[in-house]
């Protein structure tokens, strides 16, 4: 049995004790948003650290750490930065001030990062080694292999680097958002200078030493190659100092979108000045000269808080190349390729037995080629007069792009929404903005000062009785690749009044001001949050009448105050809550007399858990529904997105099974935060030890398991 309904061991002294009420905008009923992502990245740590995961994933995990810390600090920290310069007040239910939040970074993020190291130097490194796996500091090295570096270093790597001393006729050189730098002391003539040289992105960040018939893999980073040849890159000048560094900067775009003529011009020239924004922080090897800190301090004008040392890789994303430049199967885990859906080749009966019933994906245990099979087959279908599909994050190589630029060059009539704000892909969604456009799409950027965030991709095909849309609506984004990364799940349907709506949030996408009006779907701005409190509330309404009363929901992330709120006085009211919650989580489980009928859980695996799920008891009438949207304030308030529901009785059972009774179970990946808002492993269930979700739907696609049905009917 799953300890899903059981009430946590303890409860916290903040919630209501002896009859007294505690108002619910209590700060100390909310965790800081900062801080819980903080905590959420921990959990991600926690899996570099766990033995019983295959150690080149734990070398993969320790470099999402890392990346997942450079977006933390290019934007949340960033912008912390300015709201404390600005003086602004606390604006969160938590009311933490701008700098009270950073000082309880600063304590916590130098803390992850000295863990990190600690796991790296400790625990991976001396695994590797016992798997004839070693990485070499260049100056540790000597015969065959330092004269290797030597020719790699004339022949390979020196024609490429750009040595700046700085003085007055060269200021310090224009360093890049996140480029792994290395800076020397340097003096000549009794005068002392700083040396300056970008460690190229074009070359391998690790390189593989010659076999020496040892059976084992050697390598050496670049970095460590330049620091070894540094003398070389600068000289004529006596090398005082040397030390690899790294910068982040501001990453956030500053887009006013009233005064933009042209919003793609205007996000490609913001994006080209992110690299050249205000530092946030400074990553330096531990050991740097004291006097090199100092000036790159002052060059980039960070505090000490700002400045985090590395007793290892500076640049510890890079270690994720390690993962490919490996040929050790046996330290990975083992492959698994999507299931493809059995679904007919030609247009006629595909459509067909969409019509017939819909179709629901469960990515990445079944193929992505599904979706792109629909539009491709709409591209070729002559019978297909027009396709509409949103683009959020598609990646540099998109098959979705590239299957409706074939549907535009067949005379289709295609429109495309890009968002072209979509943090991190702004690059990428601006060419592929313009490659559309060149091939005829029609191509428009949404509502002004909304992101458009819905997954939504829609066909209209003249059948045989009749003109009929067809549409997917999705919980993730339209990528081949991230498909087979993230768990989403997606929806193909041919039901009019679903399409009809699907068609309507496309027409408020292009028409802007058009007045809209959806019964079937829960649409954000407008809808979205008022439909969710209404269900939260009708929860409520049925626990005070003896009704069945619950809610299980599955997200990315829990913050805004509102649904909170609703949420804590719904448990008080006698509803059953469990909230399977990825990253942040702001609201606490477990506060006597406030929420000691909720429970949350975070599961961190294998895949990235992305989909989005909302389940309703309903007073025995139960419902579920998908989308795009997690419960945050920039998804229901921010955002444009889409949330549908799942009609057909099957395949309601099928997402609680898959989705919410796996996740339940779950007692080898999943967490339970306690009623202090940390989180604890759950305890294995004896009984039934081999409750990883992710494993089970693997299992369960290829056909090694079977899983009773699911509860909804």
């Amino acid at each position: 049995m799953s300890d899903a309904r059981t009430k946590p061991q303890r409860a916290s002294t903040l919630g209501a004790s002896q009859g007294d009420a505690v108002p619910l905008d209590n700060p100390d009923l909310y965790i800081n948003r900062e801080l819980s992502w903080l905590d959420f990245n921990a959990r991600v740590l926690e899996e570099a650290q766990d033995s019983r995961t295959p150690l080149l994933e734990r070398i993969k995990f320790m470099a999402i750490v890392a990346s997942n810390l450079d977006e933390f600090y290019e934007v949340r920290v960033a912008g912390l930065l300015q709201l404390r310069e600005s003086g602004a007040n606390p604006s969160r239910p938590d009311r933490l001030t701008p700098a009270q939040q950073l000082a309880r970074i600063d304590e916590r993020a130098h803390a992850q990062v000295a863990e990190q190291y600690r796991c790296w130097n400790e625990d991976l490194l001396p695994a590797l080694a016992a798997e004839g796996i070693h990485l070499w500091e260049a100056d540790q090295l000597e015969g065959e292999y330092l004269e290797f570096i030597h020719t790699y270093w004339t022949e390979e790597l020196e024609p490429v680097l750009t040595p700046i001393v700085v003085d007055p006729a060269h200021p310090f050189p224009r360093v890049g958002n996140k480029a792994l730098c290395i800076g020397a002391l340097l003096e000549r003539q009794g005068q002392s200078m700083l040396g300056v040289a970008t460690v190229p992105r074009i070359l391998p960040r690790f390189l593989q030493l010659p076999d020496r018939g040892d059976d084992g893999l050697h390598f050496v980073t670049l970095a460590g190659i330049m620091h070894l040849q540094v003398s070389e890159l600068f000289r004529g000048y006596q090398v005082l100092g040397t030390t690899p560094f790294r910068v982040t900067r501001n990453s956030e775009l500053y887009v006013n979108e009233e005064k933009a003529d042209n919003l793609l011009e205007e996000i490609e020239e913001q994006v080209i000045n992110q690299r050249q924004a205000d530092a946030v922080r400074l990553e330096i090897a531990a050991g740097a000269p004291a006097r090199l800190v100092s000036l790159l301090q002052r060059q980039f004008v960070l505090d000490d808080s700002q400045v985090f040392w590395a007793d290892g890789p500076v640049n510890f994303r890079r270690v994720m190349t390690l993962y490919d430049l490996i040929p050790r199967p046996d330290l990975k885990e083992k492959p698994f390729t999507p299931v493809e859906r059995d679904l007919p080749p030609d247009p006629e009966h595909f459509f067909e037995a969409i019509r017939n019933r819909d179709v629901l994906l469960h990515h990445p245990y079944e193929s992505f080629s599904t979706v792109i099979d629909f539009i491709r087959m709409a591209a070729d279908d002559p019978e297909v007069l027009a396709i509409k599909q949103t683009i959020y994050r598609t990646g540099d190589d998109s098959q979705v792009a590239q299957a409706l630029i074939d549907a535009a060059e067949r005379g289709k009539e295609v429109t495309v929404l890009v968002e072209l704000k979509a943090r991190g892909d702004e690059a990428a969604n601006v060419e592929w903005a313009k490659r559309l456009e060149d091939s005829g799409i029609h191509v428009v950027y949404g509502i002004m000062g909304l992101k458009t965030h819905c997954k939504l991709s829609m066909l209209v095909r003249r059948d045989q009785d009749r003109l009929r849309r067809y549409a997917h609506l999705g919980t993730g984004n339209y990528n081949h690749i991230t498909a087979r990364l993230y768990t989403d799940l997606g929806l193909i349907t041919a039901h009019p009044e679903i399409t009809a709506e699907v068609a309507e949030v496309f027409n408020m996408l292009t028409a802007h001001n058009r007045e809209s009006h959806f019964e079937h779907l829960l649409v954000a701005p407008a809808g979205l949050m008022q439909g969710m409190l209404d269900r939260i509330e009708r929860e409520s309404e049925h626990a005070r009448q003896g009704r069945p009363a619950a809610i299980i929901a599955k997200m990315n992330g829990l913050m805004d105050p509102a649904i909170i709120e609703a949420l804590y006085r719904a448990s008080q009211a006698g509803v059953e809550i469990d909230l399977i919650v990825r990253g942040i989580c702001c609201l606490r489980a477990g506060l006597s007399g406030i929420s000691d009928n909720i429970r949350v859980y975070s599961i961190i695996g294998r895949f990235l858990e992305h989909s989005r799920v909302f389940y309703f008891a309903n007073g025995g009438d139960e419902q579920i529904w998908l989308g795009s949207a997690d419960w945050m304030n920039r998804n229901l308030r921010g955002r444009v997105e889409v949330v549908f529901p799942i009609l057909d009785p099957a395949l309601r059972r099928r997402v609680y099974r898959e989705l919410i009774e796996l996740a339940l179970d779950d007692r080898a990946k999943s967490r339970r935060m306690e009623p202090d808002g940390n989180y604890v492993r759950r305890p294995p269930n004896q009984a039934e030890p081999d409750t990883e979700m992710q494993q089970r739907l693997m299992r369960l696609v290829l056909g090694e398991e079977e899983l009773a049905n699911g509860r909804p009917a």
